[in-house]
C-alpha cells in the first residue's frame, strides 16, 4: 500500500460532495471547524448542485473529485457527507492519477464505495473519519480531535488508538491491514468488480438504523461468501439506531456472536468511527494495525502518512 502525504495544521483540504446534496449552512459550518483547527479549506466549484438526490451529475461530481486529486495545490480531500451516489463514479475515476497523486481521502458512510476504491483498485492509504457537513459542522463533541490530527498527521510507527468505550465480544489480539466501512455498502459490493477483499484483514464494520434481522441477512452473505473465513479480527462501530423497537428483548451483539461464533478471531463491539454519537475517530484503511480485544486498543503498526 501507497502512504499519503501527511496533513497538518497549514494543509490545504479540498472538499467534495461526491454523493448527495449538501447546504451551504452546514458547509460554512464544517468550514469554519477545519479552519480553526488551522486548516486552508477550497471547495469545489460545484459543490451546492443537485440533481435528483446527488450533489449534481455524476460526471460534474467525478470531475471534481479528480480535479482536487490532481491539483498541487491541495494537501487532502475530505467529502462533505454521504448519503448516497459514490457508486456512479466509479467507472469515471482514474486509478492511476489518484495514486500518483497520493492524497489522503476522508470520509464515511456512501463514501465507503470510494474508501474501497483508493485502497483496492489504487493501493492508496484512505481515512475512514469524519465529514465536513456532518461532524465538522457540528463541532469537537462530534469528533475526535486529537486522535484526527495524529492519524492524518503521523508519520512514524505505535500510534495507538483508544477504544476503551467498546464491548469485548471475544479477546485476543491479532495483527494485519486494517479494511471495512459501512456494512451495507461492503454488501451491495458482492459478485461486482469492486468487490471489498477481506483475507489476512482486521475488517471494520458499521451502520445506522438498521434492523437487527437486516444486520443478519447481511451478515450471512458475508459468511456465506466466504468473507470471514480468512480474517483476522473484527471491530464493529457504535451500530447507531440499530434496533427493533422499545420491545425489542435481545442485543445485537448477540445476534452477532451467534452468526460469527464457528471463527475464533478477536472481536471488538462499539467502536466510535461512522456513524456515531459523539466524538467519532479516525481510523486508517490499509494500514498494517493490531488489534487487543481485552485491552480494547487498536495499535497503528506503520505509519498511515509520510
Amino acid at each position: 500500500m501507497q502512504k499519503v502525504k501527511a496533513l497538518r495544521p497549514g494543509s490545504t483540504l479540498g472538499v467534495v460532495a461526491p454523493a448527495s446534496d449538501v447546504s451551504e449552512e452546514s458547509v460554512r459550518q464544517g468550514a469554519t471547524e477545519l479552519e480553526r483547527l488551522g486548516f486552508r479549506v477550497v471547495l469545489t466549484d460545484s459543490l451546492y448542485s443537485r440533481h435528483h438526490y446527488f450533489a449534481g451529475l455524476h460526471t460534474d461530481r467525478a470531475r471534481q473529485f479528480m480535479n482536487f486529486f490532481e491539483d498541487p495545490r491541495i494537501d487532502g480531500v475530505v467529502c462533505a457527507r454521504g448519503g448516497y451516489g459514490s457508486v456512479h463514479l466509479l467507472h469515471l475515476l482514474d486509478p492511476e492519477s489518484i495514486r500518483r497523486a497520493s492524497k489522503a481521502l476522508i470520509g464515511y458512510s456512501d463514501i465507503t464505495v470510494l474508501l474501497q476504491f483508493l485502497e483496492q483498485q489504487c493501493s492508496l492509504v484512505c481515512f475512514h473519519g469524519p465529514m465536513l457537513a456532518r461532524e465538522f459542522a457540528l463541532g469537537e463533541t462530534a469528533y475526535d480531535k486529537q486522535v484526527f490530527l495524529d492519524v492524518l498527521g503521523s508519520t512514524q510507527p505505535g500510534l495507538e488508538i483508544n477504544c476503551s468505550h467498546g464491548i469485548t465480544l471475544r479477546g485476543g489480539k491479532s495483527r494485519g491491514p486494517l479494511t471495512g466501512g459501512c456494512l451495507s455498502l461492503l454488501t451491495a459490493s458482492l459478485g461486482t468488480s469492486y468487490e471489498f477483499q477481506t483475507k489476512g484483514k482486521i475488517l471494520f464494520l458499521e451502520d445506522v438504523n438498521t434492523k437487527p434481522y437486516q444486520i443478519d441477512r447481511m451478515l450471512m452473505q458475508l459468511k456465506l461468501a466466504g468473507k470471514f473465513e480468512t480474517v483476522r479480527g473484527v471491530l464493529w462501530g457504535e451500530m447507531l439506531g440499530c434496533v427493533q423497537g422499545p420491545q425489542q428483548d435481545y442485543r445485537l451483539p448477540d445476534i452477532v456472536m451467534e452468526i460469527l461464533q464457528e471463527y475464533n478471531f478477536p472481536i471488538l463491539y462499539g467502536v466510535k468511527s461512522g456513524h456515531t454519537s459523539s466524538r467519532a475517530l479516525t481510523l486508517p484503511f490499509g494500514v498494517e494495525v493490531e488489534l487487543d480485544a481485552d485491552r480494547r486498543t487498536l495499535r497503528l503498526e506503520e505509519a498511515p502518512t509520510i
